[in-house]
């Protein structure tokens, strides 16, 4: 398969399971169902989601200071302003091509705070290493709570979830054979590409050489506190869900953090993950729909918002570089 052709099998595919989910939806519920869930949505108070929306921005504002704190040791230091809207942006991409965003990142980095491209990419790869494991202990602490009920879930969902074990078990074995491959060759590609390595592993352990290690941790701690606090008020706007605890929620949450990485932004699939999520205590489909919907509806007007206003103002307020 050529790499055109991967290219696009990786937006097709997401968007077929959106269309796939959004036909199983649309079957599994009734007229007077989808009457009552739309009639939710409408009558969502606004003042919670404007506060689920202004919690969720606090954590791009706070992911962007941390993002600084990675690039300190590499010699750079971005503007709080330029890290906020290159990651807007980058949010805004991946909407409509999966993943690249984390391309987009680094090549503004470089555009606009002359930082090399392979470190900055480093970094981003940091990023995501730190939030994998924020997931996993997010999912560790719902298991906690509700341990029968979200094996039942994750059970479910099996499929997703192992053959994601499986590509990325596959994926670091054929990233190691190809390094090594690399390493034992004097071709002028193969020193291209270990110096690209190189810069890049620069900006992975650039987390072992920061100052802030312990502001570091707060933002991390306090980025994914927020990703649950909007997620959490989102459950005043229904009132099937508004006396919900905490752990049935954070079982939700982990569901939607599951849809997030299936399609692209959670399109259709995270209001369906959340609903299946919400029904295992009992929540019935509309109500866990209407709730999924707000919470989709809420994050992804956040994104579209602010990454088309950072989309225009980033080469406006650096137009001199």
């Amino acid at each position: 398969m050529n790499t055109g052709s991967k290219k696009a099998l990786k937006i097709i595919l997401p968007i077929a399971l959106g269309v796939f989910l959004l036909l199983y939806l649309y079957n599994s519920t009734t007229e007077d169902q989808r009457a009552l869930i739309w009639e939710q949505i409408k009558n969502a108070d606004p003042y919670w989601v404007g506060l689920s929306i202004l919690i969720g921005l606090s954590s791009h504002i706070s992911r962007a200071i941390r993002w600084n704190y990675l690039l300190e040791p590499l010699g750079h230091r971005a503007s709080i302003l330029n890290s906020t809207m290159m990651i807007f942006t980058a949010y805004l991409a991946n909407l409509g091509v999966p993943r690249s965003g984390e391309i987009l990142r680094p090549t503004e980095l470089a555009t606009y705070e002359g930082v090399p491209f392979e470190k900055g990419f480093g970094t981003i790869v940091t990023e995501r290493l730190v939030d994998v494991i924020m997931l996993l202990a997010i999912i560790f602490i719902a298991v906690l709570f509700q341990t029968d009920l979200i094996m039942s879930f994750l059970n479910e969902a099996g499929f997703g979830i192992y053959a994601g074990l499986g590509i990325l078990v596959v994926g670091i074995l054929g990233l190691l054979l190809t390094i090594k491959l690399i390493k034992n060759s004097n071709s002028p590609f193969a020193e291209k590409v270990k110096t690209f390595l190189g810069n890049m592993l620069d900006g992975i352990t650039s987390i072992f050489k920061m100052k802030h290690k312990w502001a570091f941790i707060f933002h991390t701690l306090y980025i994914w506190a927020a990703y649950i606090a909007m997620f959490y008020v989102i459950k005043f706007t229904v009132p099937g869900t508004a006396e919900v605890g905490l752990g049935p929620l954070l079982v939700a949450f982990v569901g939607g953090s599951i849809a997030m990485t299936t399609t692209n932004g959670g399109f259709i699939a995270y209001p369906a993950f959340v609903s299946k999520s919400l029904e295992l205590f009992g929540i019935s489909a509309v109500t866990g729909n209407a709730f999924g919907w707000i919470m989709w509806i809420a994050q992804t007007l956040m994104i579209v918002v602010f990454g088309a206003i950072s989309f225009l103002l980033l080469p406006l307020i650096n137009k001199d570089k």
